[in-house]
């Protein structure tokens, strides 16, 4: 690999399909996410539909764009945000993630360093999630067309033949279940901004879910999945039960929460319930199972802090309600607008 001056930065050449864009996707791109496809240096991947129709009878296809401020935070930067968001979209089918492709918009002046350890970091978190980078694209903008780097991922999954996930199986009486504490990617981006003086160590949770969703399907049934990303817990919530047309109830004494996002949440007043998440799931679950899919999940790394939060019922279709630890109720309405900007 190419040693990089310290002050090396990406200049519009390297964006004019030329050498120095050439060098760049080499030295940088096809080094880092190592693999047969890729190395064909096609402007497309060629995937073998054998080892697919093998694993499943339906593929699972999700995209997504990160624009993250700042690039870099406790607990991840956009790049392993970039992997673990597509991963997750495509895990939340019960699909097996097998192929990513990326895109890169990169403003003209980044520093060349930054964009190896962005690019390091997707390497080593597909490889944690199992999947590929196969293809991709290079773009770089004049300064101030973009803020520093943009990435979009898309990735292709494979759905067993035997599993149906979606907010339409949901029934009343399912268990509703959170694989850990919610809050914690929208309060650690806020933190890492430096602009409100907040002190603590608090990280995101972005990682990828897969390996807990298959964890969680080989304990139980399952009736749907969705990662609680931008809107957070109550837009996954809401989403749910107005695909399947009924009502949820939420306890909030059950909810998990880190202190310092309980601490953050308080200052500023914001509602954990509405922060990002980069690395947490909800789960539906058929009541009969939902305490063997619950120890499964609390059995793996990434579900450890699992709790059973809610119950959907009958009444009120579409509307979700939290009940109070003195046991009134209020309503979880869909989020309006952004919390935060730029956290994803």
């Amino acid at each position: 690999m190419t040693v990089l001056a310290k002050d090396a930065i990406i200049t519009l050449a390297h964006g004019s399909g030329g050498q120095a864009m050439q060098q760049l996707i080499e030295t940088h791109f096809v080094a880092a996410f190592d693999n047969s496809e890729l190395a064909l240096m096609e402007d497309q991947a060629q995937l073998p539909l054998a080892e697919l129709t093998l694993a499943g009878d339906r593929l699972s296809f999700a995209t997504d764009s990160f624009v993250v401020d700042p690039l870099e935070f406790p607990g991840g930067d956009i790049g392993k945000l970039a992997v673990c968001g597509t991963v997750n979209d495509v895990a939340m089918a019960g699909a097996i993630p097998k192929y990513l492709s990326c895109s890169f918009i990169i403003e003209e002046g980044l520093a060349l360093a930054t964009l190896e350890r962005i690019v390091q970091s997707m390497a080593v978190t597909a490889r944690q999630a199992g999947v590929r980078i196969v293809t991709g694209d290079t773009k770089v903008v004049h300064k101030g067309a973009c803020d520093k780097l943009f990435i979009n991922t898309s990735g292709i999954g494979i759905v067993p033949v035997d599993r149906q996930l979606g907010a339409r199986f949901i029934q009343s009486g399912d268990k509703v279940i959170v694989s850990g504490t919610v809050g914690d990617h929208g309060a650690a981006i806020l933190q890492a901004r430096g602009e409100l003086a907040l002190s603590g160590t608090l990280e995101s949770d972005c990682q990828p879910l897969n390996g807990l969703v298959e964890a969680m399907l080989a304990a139980g049934s399952v009736r749907a999945l969705r990662d609680a990303t931008r809107g957070g817990v109550a837009a996954v919530a809401n989403e749910m039960a107005s695909s399947a047309g009924v009502g949820i109830t939420l306890a909030e004494s059950a909810i998990p929460l880190h202190p310092q996002v309980r601490g953050v949440s308080e200052i500023l007043g914001l509602d954990p319930l509405l922060m990002a998440n980069e690395g947490k799931l909800i789960a539906v679950v058929p009541a009969q199972h939902s305490e063997a899919v619950l120890a499964a999940m609390r059995a793996h790394p990434s579900g450890a802090e699992a709790a059973i939060i809610g119950e959907v019922t009958n009444g009120s279709a579409g509307q979700v309600k939290v009940s109070g630890p003195f046991g009134g109720e209020r309503l979880l309405p869909m989020p309006v607008g952004e919390q935060l900007p730029r956290i994803c």
